[in-house]
């Protein structure tokens, strides 16, 4: 007669519980904006994932930091969408339909709505404003470059703002060595909902470590 558990069971219990608590327990008492602060954080930390893993140095193309992996936030017809993706060719400001990044969980590309929507299945969540009701995208003052919202990372997880393509160094921007796109502060995203209500996500210099603020 079995009298107890064998150690595989008891691994395999931990584990089962760790995925539901993983997935379920997060989301109960979680409002609309946190979850959507959830998933951009996610999101940014994939991004410096991909930068890392993704070096695009190129001993052959005097420019190669122009493809770096990039967020960005764009605001079309009253809604906030985001991308996440490199320009392959180091040119223009927004994603080819090669260049978009695929959803982990499943490798379809993470499309936004406003991209290749006739013949791409889209991703319902990287449009802020209909999946979440987030009406507002705000970067503090030191990552915002112009009116561009969006970050890169460089092969170390490091930040950058600003549109990577139009560097004319790896880190120093059109004005020359005074102005240094590498995040030197700690830079605030904050997202504002449809009520009025909003969450920061903070992603610090150097090692790019991203969170929620509390």
């Amino acid at each position: 007669m079995k009298k107890a558990f064998t150690m595989i069971e008891l691994v395999l219990v931990i584990i089962i519980v760790g995925i539901i608590s993983a997935t379920i327990v997060p989301q109960i008492g979680k409002t609309s904006l946190d979850r959507c602060a959830q998933q951009v954080l996610h999101h940014i930390r994939y991004t410096q994932h991909l930068a890392m893993m993704d070096n695009k140095f190129d001993p052959n193309d005097q420019y190669w930091y122009r493809s770096r992996w990039q967020i960005q936030f764009q605001h079309s017809s009253g809604e906030w969408f985001y991308t996440i993706y490199t320009n392959k060719d180091g040119t223009g400001s927004n994603a080819l339909q090669g260049d978009i990044a695929k959803n982990p969980l499943n490798s379809t590309q993470l499309l936004t709505g406003k991209q290749y929507a006739a013949t791409k299945k889209i991703t319902n969540e990287m449009n802020l404003y209909k999946k979440y009701n987030i009406k507002d995208i705000n970067f503090s003052s030191s990552c915002t470059y112009s009116s561009s919202k969006r970050i890169s990372f460089d092969y170390l997880g490091r930040p950058l703002y600003g549109n990577p393509t139009a560097l004319d160094a790896k880190y120093n921007d059109n004005f020359g060595s005074t102005g240094v796109r590498l995040i030197q502060n700690k830079c605030t995203i904050t997202l504002t909902d449809t009520d009025n209500n909003s969450r920061k996500i903070v992603i610090m210099p150097e090692t790019g470590y991203s969170y929620i603020e509390d």
